[in-house]
Order: C-alpha cells, then sequence, then structure tokens
C-alpha cells in the first residue's frame, strides 16, 4: 500500500491557542538534549502519521504562553533524501510552527549554515542555536555571534545545551519572537538567478515556503514538491513543468553541482570576519580520545574495556549479581515471599485461588519477583551504563568503528545504535530500526536483533550464571559472535540490494552530565518497567491456567524428546515456555534451575545459547510485525527456533565429543 503523503494542501495545525515551535538540524548537533531541556518529562512519542519515523512531541510554557515543542528528525537540507528528512520537512508544511530553531554546531559552521540559508530562503520563522560553543572555544575557534546575525537577518543565540549554557536566551528568543518585516534573500549567479525568476513569475499559488524556495527545488527534481505544486497551481503547472523541464535539460547534470557550490560561496561571504580559526589548531583530550576510539588498533582494545567493566563487572556482576541477590535473595524469598504467602492463604480458603497470587506460578511470588527481584536491578544498571555511554558522545565513534565489518553483513555503522540499544531491550531495538535507510538494512536488523541480541534482563542472568565458569562464558560468546556473522553474512547475499551509504555527524566527546545520565536512564527504565509488568503478570496468569488445566504438563511432555536432543533435563522446558512470554523471562527461569543445582556448566552453556537465540518474545513480535509485517515477521520466528534448537544440538555434541566444559 502506497504511503499517504503530506504534500497536500491541508488546513494548517493551529486554532488551538497553542504555539508551536519546531526543532530542526543535522543528527548530533544537540536537538534532542534542547528539547529535553525545554519539555522536561511532558514528552510523547509517536510515528508521524503515514510513515515508519518517529517523532518528538512536548510542551512546555514560556513568558506565560503555552508552547508545543516539535523534535524534528535529522535533516541535511530542505531538498530531502532520506525519509527522515521528509518527515522533518513534512513537519514544516503541515504543522506551520510560530518558530524553526535550527540546531548546528559550532565546530562545523561553515558547513551547515549551508542549510540556514536554505530556511531563510523558504521564508519560515528562523532562530539559530549555534550550539557546542563550549568544545569550539576549546579548540580555540572565534565566532562573532552579533555579525552573524546581522548578515543572516535572524536572530542567533550561541549555547552549550549540553551543560545548560544559552537556554534562558533561547527560551527568551523563541517566547519574544517577531517575524523580521523583509525575509534575507541571497544572490547567485546570473545564470542561477535568470532560472529561479523564470520559474518563480509562473507560479501564482499561495504556499508556506516562499515561492523563490520552491522553484529551487522543483529545478533540483524534487518529486513531492512537484507534487505539491502540480495539485496548487493545477491547470497553469503544464508551462511551469515545460520550464523546470526545458531549464534540467539546458544545465544537464551540473544544476544539484552548480547550485551547492553557490550556497558554498555564500557562506563563505557569510562568515568572512564572523568565524576565525587559530593557525595551528588546539587539539582538546576529548579529540584525542575520539580519534583513538575510532581507529581500528585501538578502538577494538577500548571496547573490549568498556564492555568488560560496562557489561560483565556492572550489569553482569554488580546488577545480576549483588542487586539481584538483595532483591530477589534477601527481599523476596525471605521476606516478602513468606510473608504474602501466609496473608493469601489465611484471606482465601480456596487453595486454586491461593495458587493463582502465591505458589510455584503465582502472580505475585513468580510474575512480580521476577519483574522486581530478577529484571528490574538488571535493567537498571545496563540503561544507566547505556546512558552514560550516550552522553558521552561514544556511540557514533563505535558506529564508524564498526562500520567496515557491519557492511560485511548488509549493514553499516548507522545499524550500531539499535544493536547495542538490543542489549537494553529487543523491542525497543526493533523501533529504533526504523532509522535505517532501507528496507533491506531494517530486515538483517531486526532478524539479528530476534536472533543474537540478549535483552539486558536476559544478559545480565546469563553473565551471574556463567561468570563462575569462564569457559562456558566464553564458549556463549564465541557461538553468540558466530551466529551473528555467519546469519547476517547470508542474509546479506539473500536479500536483494546494495548496502547504503554511510555517514554521521560526530558530536563532541565529553564527559557525562549526571543530570542527562539520570533523566534517560529513569525514562527508559520506567517505558520497559511498564511493558514487562502486565507481561509477565499475565504470564503468570496463563501458567496458572496451564497448570490446572495440566497443559503446562502436556507441553513440558512435547518439549522433553527436544530438551533430551540438545542434553538438557527435561526441566529445563519450564524455562523455554516463560522464554515464548519473554526471552528475559526464561532467563529468570534458568536462575532459579541453576540455584536448585539441575545444571552442570556443559548443560547451562547448552541452555543459555539455545535460550538467547530462540524465539523472539510476544512484545518483540508484536512490534516485528507492526515495523516489518506478518509474514516477515512469522518467517524471521520461525527461521529462530529452527535455529535456536539445532544450534543447540551442535553445541552439546560438541562439547561432548571435546570435553572441553566437562
Amino acid at each position: 500500500m502506497a504511503k499517504k503523503s503530506a504534500y497536500q494542501p491541508v488546513t494548517p495545525k493551529g486554532g488551538d491557542g497553542l504555539k508551536r515551535v519546531a526543532l530542526v538540524g543535522n543528527p548530533n548537533v544537540g536537538k534532542s538534549v534542547l528539547f529535553n531541556a525545554l519539555t522536561g518529562a511532558y514528552v510523547t512519542v509517536s510515528n508521524y502519521p503515514g510513515t515508519s519515523v518517529e517523532v518528538s512531541r512536548g510542551s512546555t510554557v514560556m513568558d506565560g504562553q503555552e508552547w508545543q515543542v516539535i523534535d524534528t528528525p535529522g535533516m541535511y537540507a530542505v531538498h530531502t533524501i532520506t525519509e527522515e528528512e521528509r518527515v522533518a520537512r513534512e513537519i514544516l508544511l503541515n504543522e506551520t510552527p510560530d518558530v524553526v530553531v535550527h540546531v548546528l554546531d559550532a565546530r562545523n559552521l561553515e558547513r551547515m549554515l549551508t542549510m540556514t540559508i536554505q530556511l531563510i530562503e523558504a521564508n519560515l520563522p528562523v532562530i539559530l542555536v549555534v550550539n557546542i560553543m563550549d568544545e569550539a572555544e576549546r579548540m580555540g575557534l572565534k565566532i562573532d555571534l552579533l555579525l552573524l546575525q546581522q548578515r543572516l537577518g535572524i536572530p542567533v543565540i550561541g549555547a552549550a545545551t549540553a551543560r545548560k549554557r544559552g537556554l534562558d536566551e533561547i527560551r527568551s528568543a523563541i517566547s519574544g519572537y517577531l517575524r523580521p518585516d523583509k525575509s534575507g534573500t541571497f544572490t547567485y549567479s546570473r545564470l542561477l538567478e535568470r532560472d529561479i525568476a523564470e520559474v518563480e513569475t509562473l507560479m501564482a499559488g499561495e504556499y508556506i515556503l516562499s515561492r523563490r524556495a520552491l522553484a529551487l527545488l522543483l529545478l533540483q527534481q524534487d518529486e513531492e514538491v512537484a507534487g505539491l505544486v502540480r495539485t496548487t497551481e493545477e491547470g497553469a503547472y503544464t508551462a511551469l513543468e515545460d520550464k523546470v523541464r526545458e531549464i534540467a535539460f539546458d544545465r544537464r547534470e551540473s544544476f544539484h553541482l552548480d547550485l551547492s557550490l553557490e550556497r558554498k560561496e555564500i557562506v563563505k561571504e557569510i562568515i568572512q570576519g564572523a568565524f576565525e580559526a587559530p593557525e595551528k589548531r588546539v587539539v582538546t583530550w576529548s579529540e584525542r580520545l575520539s580519534t583513538l576510539a575510532m581507529k581500528p588498533l585501538t578502538g577494538v582494545p577500548l571496547l573490549l574495556i568498556v564492555l568488560y567493566f560496562g557489561l560483565y563487572k556492572f550489569v553482569g556482576e554488580f546488577g545480576a549479581g549483588t542487586l539481584v541477590d538483595l532483591l530477589e535473595t534477601k527481599g523476596f524469598k525471605e521476606l516478602f515471599n513468606p510473608w504474602i504467602t501466609d496473608l493469601v492463604q489465611r484471606l482465601i480458603p480456596w487453595p486454586i485461588i491461593q495458587e493463582l497470587f502465591v505458589g510455584e506460578y503465582g502472580v505475585i511470588t513468580l510474575g512480580i519477583r521476577y519483574a522486581v527481584g530478577i529484571i528490574l536491578p538488571i535493567v537498571a544498571t545496563f540503561f544507566l551504563f547505556f546512558s552514560l555511554l550516550e552522553d558521552s558522545g561514544y556511540f557514533p565513534r563505535l558506529a564508524l568503528l564498526v562500520d567496515r565489518l557491519f557492511k560485511k553483513i548488509g549493514l553499516t555503522g548507522r545499524a550500531v545504535i539499535p544493536m547495542v540499544l538490543g542489549f537494553g531491550c529487543d523491542t525497543m531495538a526493533t523501533m529504533v530500526t526504523r532509522t535505517l535507510e532501507t528496507t533491506r538494512e531494517r530486515v538483517i536488523a531486526t532478524l539479528l536483533l530476534a536472533l543474537a541480541i540478549p535483552c539486558s534482563a536476559q544478559l545480565g542472568v546469563i553473565l551471574a550464571l556463567l561468570s563462575k565458569a569462564p569457559g562456558a562464558l566464553l564458549v556463549w560468546m564465541v557461538c553468540l559472535l558466530l551466529i551473528f556473522l555467519v546469519v547476517g553474512y547470508m542474509a546479506a547475499k539473500v536479500l536483494p540490494g546494495e548496502t547504503p551509504m554511510f555517514y554521521m555527524e560526530i558530536p563532541p566527546m565529553r564527559l557525562p552530565q549526571i543530570s542527562n545520565v539520570f533523566t534517560k536512564t529513569y525514562t527508559r527504565m520506567q517505558w520497559y518497567f511498564m511493558e514487562i509488568l502486565p507481561l509477565f503478570v499475565l504470564a503468570s496468569v496463563l501458567l496458572w491456567i496451564g497448570k490446572i488445566t495440566h497443559f503446562f504438563e502436556i507441553a513440558i511432555g512435547w518439549m522433553k524428546p527436544i530438551m533430551a536432543a540438545i542434553g538438557l533435563p527435561k526441566e529445563t522446558a519450564v524455562a523455554f515456555i516463560f522464554g515464548f512470554f519473554r526471552r528475559d523471562y526464561g532467563a529468570a527461569g534458568l536462575f532459579d534451575l541453576q540455584e536448585k543445582g539441575l545444571m552442570d556448566a556443559r548443560q547451562l552453556t547448552v541452555a543459555a545459547v539455545t535460550l538467547t537465540l530462540f524465539v523472539p518474545c510476544v512484545a518483540q513480535f508484536l512490534i516485528m510485525k507492526k515495523e516489518r509485517g506478518f509474514k516477515v515477521a512469522l518467517g524471521i520466528g520461525l527461521f529462530v527456533s529452527v535455529l535456536a534448537f539445532g544450534s543447540g544440538y551442535l553445541l552439546n555434541q560438541v562439547l561432548l565429543v571435546t570435553g572441553i566444559l566437562a
């Protein structure tokens, strides 16, 4: 089904007394930091109509007036290429924002000002925020903001939003914005000005963007804008289309290049005397660390150090070990569960109803114990670790580091973000795959997330289970890495299409801000916990129904031959049944079995590998269905299930023959 286009005549949003400000700019320039600073916790995230791209909206009050703040996807120009850029422009066209805040990186002022002049040409109500000024100053860069403001004809504010610098000035500029009497104009060469004028004079309709900007977009062969103009101009469009075709023929393939070069010259004139770089550029400690993180020779050891101390020591040992022992063992098993069991048995006289709340599969003693006692501390430590890395600016460097390897499996370095986020929650990460450029990339990333990326709770439990046997942990890691690469490589060969070019803005590397880290951690934990708690309760109810109807015993009987084939005791089937509801639920089931001493090191390793590869949890499957369609989601689910048990069987045979973990 074709996507609904927003490039149609629409009734501009408004009339509700609510003013709107749209934040635009390249990725990784600090838009989201500014968005969070303006809106606080009053945020909603949803797909933009007719697309799979998420847009964040929040509300705030500035100078007594309520504003809606819209954080648009990253865009590099008003002329769009990616789906994210199209959505960002649709917001500018359809939301009719009262103010458009263009956020750019002060260190890349010359390159990013090209988009600023496009926004000004479009006659949009623009405020320019020159962000990351603190890093620019450390590098010895000097920017005359007042001179820039005079030459651009719009408000210009210097800021370092990650350091809370410039936020008051930005709020004041937004709330007190007054559109200038005449929008800024920038003069191109005589030939290009003639082409623009010829197209512009043939346009009679009323548009949100200026006719000059639309003429330039038509000359760049922008199909969405052509559709908008065709609808608006109606009968007069034929002459306009003929003129655009004539100019395109005359200029052949040179128009885009000529326009780009001329805009660069305009930007150079604007910043002349307003931007000064030192003769010998100052190299800061963060730049040195940034360079080390992106070079394979130093970046790989640095990544291993980050994983060892972050995932293994902090999440695995502290989160899944110390905190789980405190909450699950001492809190639930020794204190809470005996008390609640006694209370329920005194209040409810019927044993069968008692078992719904307490007992082996009780909603309280199993579902809530798993969610709060085992899953919550592991998820909390992982999201804290993830937020620290994110706020430091490490992820874009990691993306560049793994880009060459990822290209072998049909992905680009951009896919490192959903892959790393998958270690927190595969459901959330599957949603984030929509930021990848091609359908092929999204399908491969979704498959690999469903197959070989354990979520934080599952990962934490497995690290805790296998950490006492380093050999078992090494076997588990090697198996997952090998399967990840082989399946990714084969998928890249089977699925049609080419790997797209990869480019990414590199934000400064800096010490994380504690307030940012805790805000991100809290928001993600809240989202995750609100998702898993109802599912864990539902799973406990279904398990209770399965027990009283004896279906649970029948299911274990069905799975007994499979468990025997991969060398596991029949009781392990319980963990896999749990895994149907959520993979982290299944990992918690393994935790219980290990505490009962039912498995040796070999069996624990086989169970851990098989369960990690096992079917996606219910929530992840539903998101896969939503993002990729039912057929793709079902195909991935079946493939993953067969591969999981097949890999478990082969691994068990290899371990038996070699005696590695005997």
